[in-house]
């Protein structure tokens, strides 16, 4: 059996937060790059799927794709103080489709880490050869 494959790194930064998500395919890139935004909002470990969210996105390229979803994410935890802890992506054309699960944060019981302001689009990167995804969140 292969090693387990680490959903993403934190890489070096001046000032905010970058992480490269891994995975076997884009898809699963792009689901670890938004676990990697929660997990470093929130422990995830205490994150239960209680509650099942539906993103849709759309971009002209896959940056384009990668900072919409991620956003979009953000926004809904933003929004509606949801926190997910699972995430299953997959594209179509230029669509990126992903079924998150998770719960709304409930500061008595979660471990706040860090505040996310915002994804950017500095040094962003999508790999499809390795795979991996590059971001920089700004915090």
């Amino acid at each position: 059996m292969a090693p387990l494959m680490r959903r993403y790194d934190l890489m070096d930064h001046t000032a905010d937060l970058m992480v490269k998500s891994h995975g076997r395919t884009l898809e699963e890139c792009f689901a670890n790059a938004g676990y990697a935004l929660f997990d470093q909002t929130v422990d995830l470990s205490g994150i239960e799927s209680r509650e099942t969210f539906a993103v849709e996105i759309s971009g002209d390229c896959p940056e384009d794709r990668l900072y919409s979803f991620l956003s979009e994410l953000l926004f809904l935890e933003d929004s509606e103080g949801m926190i997910l802890c699972e995430l299953d992506v997959s594209f179509d054309g230029d669509r990126v489709i992903c079924t998150g699960r998770g719960e709304v944060l409930d500061r008595s019981r979660h471990r706040v880490r860090s505040e996310i302001k915002a994804v950017t689009f500095h040094m962003m990167s999508v790999d499809p050869d390795e795979p991996s995804v590059t971001v920089i969140f700004d915090v």
